[in-house]
């Protein structure tokens, strides 16, 4: 996880999704390529419930790494995969000079039974780090939650899970996004006092619509600061003015966390350019 260290952006990062249709390919590099200009630590690309997008993550993070020369860090979820299928996307992996995994239980997808849930071969995250440290040599990476996982009993419980995944290999964590940075160092201490001493990557995600908070909110639990709260009432009817409010804040954040000694930031870009350009240039 080495840094350009006369990069712009150093100890920036981003995360991209991969597209839905094929005939949107052409679009998606575009996007990646005028993200590499910006000399990020890393890009990582996204992967579908239940591995409905492995061939384009792979297709996506092929070209960041080998055509761009930006270390390049494919999602891998197993919450509907079987052993067969892992061993078989690592085969894949290497294949394609990737060796760098972010490694996800993944949601549940939606057209999966009850039993097939409940037989799954993988239930927890651990269970696919297990497997990809017995079969590969891949470069791990973890998920990680500063208000803890919505299953998770307590803060403390998802942090021994934390030390957990580091104690089998996890080289460096990435948050789920948050809006409040007192909580991430709140997080932080525990994580120090239980032992976690490899990297955490702060997940920051500019909001630049009013409706894009909902849609975050239902999909990372995460808690809304009154700040933020007063920037969508009062910018929230304006596209314009919430646009750049959001960057704004997201700026606010980072600059913040890098003054307090945070080991990177990964940037939700929502596969827009521009918002990390902006966020580069401002940091």
């Amino acid at each position: 996880m080495k840094t350009n260290e006369n990069s712009a952006s150093k100890h920036l990062s981003f995360e991209v999704f991969p597209p839905k249709k094929e005939g949107d390919f052409e679009g998606a590099y575009k996007i990646v390529s005028d993200l590499a200009k910006l000399e990020p630590e890393f890009i990582s690309v996204t992967y579908g419930a239940g591995g409905s997008m492995s061939k384009k993550t792979i297709d996506i993070a092929s070209y960041i790494q080998n055509e761009l020369n930006v270390q390049a860090i494919a999602h891998m979820t197993c919450v509907g995969s079987t052993k067969e299928d892992i061993d078989k996307l690592c085969s894949e992996l290497e294949t394609h000079n990737i060796y760098n995994v972010l490694a996800l239980r993944g949601d549940r997808p939606k057209d999966m039974s009850d039993e097939q849930y409940n037989n799954r071969e993988f239930i927890y995250a651990t269970d696919l780090i297990a497997r990809l440290k017995e079969k590969t040599g891949l470069k791990l990476l973890g998920a990680c939650y500063p208000e803890k996982h919505f299953e998770a009993a307590s803060i403390e419980q998802d942090i021994i899970h934390m030390k957990e995944k580091q104690d089998m290999g996890v080289e460096a964590f990435i948050t789920q996004l948050f809006f409040d940075n007192k909580i991430f160092y709140q997080f932080r201490e525990y994580t120090d006092k239980i032992g976690i001493t490899v990297p955490i990557h702060a997940g920051i995600m500019p909001v630049t619509s009013a409706k894009q908070i909902n849609t975050s909110i239902s999909l990372s639990g995460s808690s809304v600061p009154k700040k933020m709260t007063d920037i969508i009432a009062k910018y929230g009817n304006s596209p314009t003015d919430m646009y750049k409010a959001g960057i704004d804040y997201a700026i606010e954040q980072i600059i913040d966390l890098q003054k307090n000694g945070v080991d990177g930031v990964h940037i939700y870009t929502m596969n827009k350019p521009d918002i990390a350009r902006q966020i580069v240039e401002a940091c």
